[in-house]
């Protein structure tokens, strides 16, 4: 009966660790959702967007153990154009749509590359937070590198610092007083690492020793052979626990006439278990770092359809100012053909002396004028050219491509597509859609989990330990020291292993370990600052929510004026087309002159260039409206997926 209860300490420490693993097992899947803080209002769910990052960029599995330790690399990125743009090549002209803008920019934007990186880096937070690390966090910003139209204010440039978008970002550190500061983001108490750790050691060692007497060893000089075969399995486990697994093995030999067994075998094992009962128990302070990298891979797809609205809305800004200039080429062509064929005229009518010369002279200097506009219109539409050629292509290494001409087949108009949202309908669309508020929510989902394991954190180390082992020996008798021989022991390393596991020599112990830190000023200081953080990131949120009410105002006002300015603008360009008539017919009747028709002619062109710059700015207004109010994906017809997968229908 004793060996049979003797083995039951090894049996319970088997049984516990399968628990564990399995209760392991079941808490990883619902890392998702944060404990809520009973104090604390639990912030609103946000919509998963259920963006899967592209199967290129995706991190390597394999089920070859090995392949842990070899490196993954990711292959370079794909710098040729989509043969979309080829097939909208026609007579050496790009005919483009907006639609057609917007597609190309999906597939080749750079930006949009740059940011689609952003989609893998969050998932290698996921896979190092599952094996205990903490994350690095993601980034947020927007790359904004394309030149030629501003989003949300912004100029021209790229708003953010580096690829990426932003340096700081969700978990990570932001600039301030004395450098770099840094979050209470995931404080806490010591993670430990879930991944097993398997360790070995092997060795042989030679000993030569000279002594002194005979009376220890029995001869002058020893010499001890050691060989050490040791094994150690270590793994940590979400619920605060550890489980240790050693063997020791030894084999020795020497020369000394007194020692006992030569060689002597030894082996040794013993299974250690410990958990943690206060600071650091159970899954909410060991899985909070796994927790908010998965909520961190939420905030990068939001931030990536940040990314998308943004330069979806730039290409329109772009398309737009490529129209307007095509118009304003076209205008300005118009009015100077005009201005040469008055000039014409007017020499003509000089050699007949029926004008004076200095209507000779006006015109001349009306032509220059009018050529010289014609110059900085034609200059403007190549620059918009090139602008919107860069925003739709990976290279323009294509001499060809470079220099094609583009024309835009959409024209600008003011066509009403029903009846208008009112202004709080807009409002309640976007604090529903604006990516901006959703990252923010999830920030507080964060910060709920690090108070809570800050909390944690507060109370004093208290584990409780166990080990069980067993000890094992073999060898030769020494046929020096032993005369006769009463003790029997096995002499191979099987016996040594038996003897050690049959528990016939036990080794256990069962205690508590108590750390308890005095005054526990650095707990208490991070726990405090979270709650501080926390609070903090409650009145971000509601300052967001504000600024996101102004700029929808804002953006429907800027489109009811725009709408204004388009239909004043509409109503000049009619009054001056009918003053330009009228003064042509009178002309032809003899009872006006050459300039005043010309001055007509040149009101007529001003009000058409107003038309179109209203137009424009009508057109980008609604832009605008639409980044405001979170619908400009939905309202391009544009599936999040796609974008990502570099893609268009």
């Amino acid at each position: 009966m004793m060996p049979r209860v003797s083995r039951s300490p090894v049996i319970a420490f088997l049984l516990y660790l399968l628990l564990v693993s399995s209760e392991a097992q079941t808490a990883a899947p619902a890392a998702q959702a944060p404990e809520q803080i009973p104090d604390a209002p639990a912030p609103q769910a946000v919509r998963s967007l259920n963006i899967h990052t592209p199967a290129n960029l995706r991190i390597p599995h394999s089920r070859n153990p090995f392949d842990a330790y070899a490196p993954s690399t990711v292959p370079e990125p794909d710098l040729a154009n989509s043969p979309r743009i080829e097939h909208l090549i026609r007579e050496g002209k790009l005919y483009i749509s907006l639609q057609d803008a917007i597609a190309l920019a999906l597939e080749n934007n750079i930006d949009l590359a740059i940011a689609r990186y952003n989609l893998p880096i969050a998932d290698t937070d996921i896979l190092r937070t599952k094996a205990g690390a903490s994350f690095r966090g993601v980034n947020t910003g927007v790359v904004q590198g394309t030149p030629g139209g501003g989003v949300g204010g912004f100029g021209t440039g790229a708003p953010g610092a580096g690829a990426g978008g932003t340096t700081g970002g969700a978990g990570g550190a932001g600039a301030g007083a004395a450098g770099l500061v840094q979050s209470t983001l995931g404080i806490g108490t010591v993670v430990p690492s879930f991944d097993p750790t398997v360790s070995a050691t092997s060795g042989v060692e030679h000993l030569t020793q000279p002594l002194a007497n005979l009376q220890i060893y029995g001869v002058p000089q020893l010499h001890l052979n050691t060989t050490v075969a040791n094994f150690n399995y270590l793994q940590a486990f979400p619920t605060g626990a550890s489980f240790n697994f050693e063997v020791d093995n030894n084999r020795q030999t020497t020369n000394s006439i007194y020692g006992s067994l030569s060689p002597q075998l030894g082996a040794y094992y013993r299974v250690t278990f410990q958990q943690q009962l206060l600071a650091g128990f159970g899954t909410a302070p060991n899985l909070r770092y796994l927790r908010i990298a998965r909520n961190n891979k939420k905030i990068s797809d939001i931030a990536f359809k940040s990314q998308v609205v943004a330069t979806v809305t730039q290409i329109a800004n772009i398309y737009w100012d490529l129209v307007s200039a095509y118009e304003e080429e076209r205008v300005n062509e118009q009015s100077f053909a005009f201005a040469q064929q008055s000039l014409d005229n007017a020499k003509k009518q000089l050699q007949l002396e029926a004008v004076p010369a200095m209507d000779v002279l006006r015109a001349e200097a009306e032509v220059a004028k009018r050529d010289q506009d014609l110059t900085v219109a034609k200059t403007n539409l190549q620059l918009q050219e090139s602008l919107i050629k860069n925003a739709l292509t990976r290279n323009l290494d294509d001499p060809t491509l470079e220099s094609i001409a583009v024309v835009p087949t959409d024209r600008l108009d003011v066509a009403e597509n029903g009846p208008q949202k009112q202004l709080p309908e807009l409002i309640s669309q976007a604090l529903l859609d604006r990516p901006e508020l959703s990252e923010s929510q999830i920030d507080l989902q964060n910060r709920q989990i690090s108070r809570q394991a800050a909390k944690n954190a507060l109370l004093p180390t208290l584990a409780v330990v166990g080990f069980y082992g067993g000890t094992g020996l073999a060898g030769e008798p020494n046929p020096y020291y032993y005369t006769t021989n009463n003790t029997i022991l096995p002499t191979d390393f099987g016996g040594a292993f038996t003897n050690a596991f049959n528990n016939s020599s036990p080794d256990y112990f069962v205690g508590v370990n108590l750390n308890i830190p005095i005054r526990n000023r650095v707990a208490k200081a991070d726990q405090y600052r979270s709650e501080l953080e926390y609070r903090q990131a409650e009145l971000r949120m509601q300052q967001l929510k504000k600024q996101i009410r102004i700029e929808v105002r804002n953006a429907q006002y800027a489109l009811q004026q725009g709408q204004a300015r388009v239909q004043a603008a509409g109503k000049a360009r009619d009054l001056a087309e009918k003053t330009f008539t009228i003064m042509q017919k009178e002309q032809a009747l003899g009872a006006g002159s050459s300039f005043q028709t010309l001055t007509a002619q040149r009101d007529l062109a001003v009000a058409e260039l107003d038309l179109v710059n209203a137009t424009t700015a009508y057109q980008k207004s609604k832009l605008e409206l639409e980044r405001a109010t979170g619908t400009t994906l939905e309202d391009n017809g544009i599936q999040i997926q796609d974008a990502v997968n570099g893609t268009a229908p």
